[in-house]
């Protein structure tokens, strides 16, 4: 449904000249927003805030990434404390995920997105204060609990305050996540390599908690400026049938004047969020998108889970050279191949497709695998090099493809009334995998050496057998309208 940009006949006391745009339902307020925002609107700075929800969540999750020997030491941990340790914020993740799902779609995305920020906080501060594993484990559950919730609702706000077509489309604010998620690893990298510099000897025991207790620093900066420029989403709004803070919100943050037709007859609500909503996912045309966005969730998760965390251990055994020089490579590769795979992706993905530069990821990364798994453990400089160069190619084709793309299948293969519940469900199959993937990687690795590429070269090739069998693209194209269109039936 178009959006009438004079009024045919005019509401009660409205001048039959104005020429502010008209709001009749739902579709109407959807295709404003897909036409994007005025200059010096707030919708910019509301992505940007979803953005660093993200950044909180990728922080918190490889924050311990180079601390769990000096955490398993201080506590006295045996290897089974130490995996609950590691293990607590992903599997509180799994359970964040799918009630952050819901409620992100029952109650809006605002009110979701802004109790998820305390999360961060008390759990960051009670990690950098931890007085045993327990509480640690505790702790970090707590702060999995945050990052599960968040990613439903951060997804929701870069689909639903941003264009439909063209640059700085739905496709590329949704794949922004991928850069943003590999520039807070970086961030972590820094802050472990710039208090290593700093820290005496003496007090390396307090890395770890430093560290952790940083990640309420964004948090609190988030929560600090959140009045002054969050919205709730306009088209959740107006899907619950309030055209009228539709209307308030799109003059706040969008720039547009828009007005409600008050002659018009009450637009129907739309999907009603029930836990119900989950099987809607499994049903008529979403089956086959939920198909294609798990199997590239799960296969890009085990991936990069069992590559990138692992990443450390792996370019140590490569270089057996000291930390600080497995820190340095570890950073320079996220950054120069994953984070910048990911910025052209963002670039890219309104001109070629989610589709096509997924394959294309997949494929280097199959490739990369494949790779590695032939030159096995690097006896010569030059098959270091190489070693190496097949862990960029990783990298490059996750940041390229199933990185950035994981969330663009997840949150526009579904409307607004289900995007919630779509990301929740794919994030917590996906976190699932990626507790799969760390489990068992080092044990495939102990067991196997460097044969496990093999092993970890099944993802990619299932993500490319996905692709090729469900040939689904959601850039640019406007399922929101399989809303409005069930609204009308209604």
């Amino acid at each position: 449904m178009s959006v009438s940009l004079a009024p045919e006949r005019a509401a009660p006391g409205v001048a039959a000249n104005d020429p502010r745009p008209v709001i009749k339902s739902a579709a109407d307020v959807s295709s404003l927003v897909n036409r994007g925002a005025a200059i010096g609107s707030d919708a910019r700075i509301v992505v940007a805030i979803a953005l660093g929800g993200i950044f909180l969540d990728a922080y918190d999750l490889g924050a311990l990434a180079f601390g769990m020997k000096d955490i398993a030491r201080e506590f006295s941990l045996t290897a089974t404390g130490t995996g609950f340790v590691a293990a607590a914020i992903t599997f509180g993740a799994i359970i964040g995920a799918l009630l952050g799902g819901y409620l992100t779609d029952k109650v809006g995305r605002y009110r979701v997105f802004m109790a998820d920020m305390f999360f961060f906080v008390v759990a960051a501060i009670a990690c950098s204060l931890a007085p045993n594993a327990w509480v640690l484990g505790g702790a970090r559950f707590v702060m999995g609990l945050g990052v599960g919730i968040d990613l439903p609702v951060a997804m929701a706000f870069l689909a639903e305050f941003s264009r439909l077509q063209g640059r700085g489309n739905k496709a590329a604010r949704v794949a922004m996540w991928c850069p943003v998620w590999y520039a807070a690893i970086s961030v972590s990298y820094l802050l472990v390599l710039g208090l290593y510099a700093v820290l005496p000897e003496h007090n390396a025991g307090w890395l770890w908690r430093l560290i952790l207790g940083f990640g309420a620093v964004p948090a609190i900066a988030i929560i600090a400026i959140r009045s002054r420029y969050m919205s709730e989403s306009p088209v959740w709004a107006a899907n619950q049938g309030d055209l009228k803070s539709a209307a308030a919100i799109l003059k706040r943050a969008y720039g547009i004047d828009a007005r409600v037709d008050e002659t018009a007859v009450a637009p129907p609500k739309a999907r009603r969020a029930t836990w119900s909503n989950y099987g809607a996912l499994l049903r008529g045309v979403y089956l086959r998108r939920t198909v294609l966005a798990t199997v590239i969730a799960i296969a890009s998760s085990f991936a990069y889970n069992a590559v990138a965390f692992g990443l450390p251990v792996i370019i140590s055994s490569f270089l057996a050279q000291s930390m600080l020089t497995t820190i340095l490579a570890s950073l320079a590769l996220n950054l120069c191949f994953a984070f910048a795979g990911g910025l052209f992706s963002v670039r890219t993905v309104p001109k070629y497709g989610a589709w096509k530069l997924s394959v294309v990821g997949y494929a280097f990364q199959l490739m990369a695998l494949i790779g590695l798994a032939i030159v096995g453990k690097p006896s010569t400089g030059v098959e270091v090099v190489i070693a190496i160069a097949f862990l960029a190619a990783f990298l490059l084709g996750q940041g390229v493809g199933p990185g950035s793309h994981t969330m663009t299948f997840a949150s526009l293969s579904y409307p607004t009334s289900l995007r919630g519940v779509g990301v929740g469900f794919n994030q917590t199959l996906m976190r699932a995998s990626s507790t799969v993937s760390l489990f068992l990687f080092p044990v495939l690795s102990a067991a196997l050496g460097t044969k496990v590429f093999w092993i970890i070269a099944v993802a990619p090739l299932a993500g490319l057998v996905a692709l090729f069998a469900v040939r689904w693209e959601p850039s640019g194209y406007d399922v929101d309208a399989e809303d409005f269109a069930a609204q009308q039936t209604r």
